[in-house]
């Protein structure tokens, strides 16, 4: 018995296959979705995608288990205006800033279920945080938890209002490790390494660290003490990263609050 029984059987709509929506549908085929149980909606579907099985831009089913919203915020109003109302339907969306309440005034007796994941979901290491509305039932979590699993773990919110705080956290957060990967290889790069292997020791330090946080036992300030002795390197360097006025925290807490701000806006937009 498969997860996806009863949508193979009634079949799933996703509405926009980038990245994203790429991704996922990689990993729900993977986990035994049928090709012919998902119908895509997508005028720019790229190549990878024809001749796959899929339902592509064809008529919706007259009552799918699910409709995946993976369009970006500013296609949202675009593509709600060609979705029908589908009440038995659970939908769920992964566009930031776009509320339930938005969704709501289209699917007004539908199960909703807001998710943020992240663009590690690329390869299957995301991390997503959903949250579903009042007709959401319990089985309607488990099922759109089932389906972000496809791509990395899954963690519940007790509040929407969280939701902007996650963006700005985990959803905006693969840009904040990109830039400093970025910024660790040029500092290597003024000690007088080559840039090829200043770029490569960054990334794999900073790759190296991630994988070494998520497997250990230890919480991350023990696993940051392991590393640093007393009067050496390393402490002289966190002398500078960690200072409380013009270090790494005072700095992050500025950058997440930014994005958090920005959500809270575009969310005010999309109502």
């Amino acid at each position: 018995m498969s997860d996806f029984d009863d949508i193979n059987e009634r079949g799933l709509v996703l509405v926009g296959c980038g990245r994203m929506g790429g991704a996922m549908l990689k990993g729900w085929l993977a986990r035994g979705l049928e090709p012919g149980a998902v119908t895509v909606i997508d005028p720019k579907l790229a190549p990878e995608w024809q001749d796959r099985g899929l339902r592509v831009n064809e008529t919706l089913p007259e009552d799918p288990a699910v409709m995946v919203l993976a369009v970006k915020p500013q296609m949202m109003a675009e593509a709600l205006g060609h979705v029908p109302h589908l009440p038995r339907t659970l939908v769920i969306s992964v566009a930031a800033g776009t509320t339930i309440a938005t969704f709501e005034e289209t699917f007004a007796d539908a199960p909703i279920v807001r998710v943020m994941p992240n663009t590690p979901a690329a390869i299957g290491q995301g991390i997503s945080a959903l949250v579903g509305n009042a007709r959401a039932t319990e089985a309607d979590l488990a099922l759109a938890e089932t389906l972000m699993r496809a791509v990395g773990r899954v963690v519940r919110l007790t509040d929407e209002d969280q939701m902007d705080a996650v963006t700005a956290l985990s959803g905006s957060g693969p840009a904040y490790v990109f830039h400093m990967i970025e910024t660790m290889a040029a500092a290597g790069r003024a000690q007088g390494l080559p840039d090829d292997l200043a770029m490569e020791l960054a990334r794999m330090t900073v790759a190296g660290a991630g994988a070494l946080a998520i497997d250990a036992d230890e919480d991350p300030a023990v696993l940051r003490q392991n590393v640093t002795s007393p009067g050496g390197t390393t402490a002289a360097g966190l002398g500078v990263l960690m200072d409380a006025d013009h270090g790494l925290p005072p700095l992050m807490v500025r950058t997440v609050a930014a994005a958090a701000d920005r959500g809270r806006e575009l969310g005010k937009g999309a109502k």
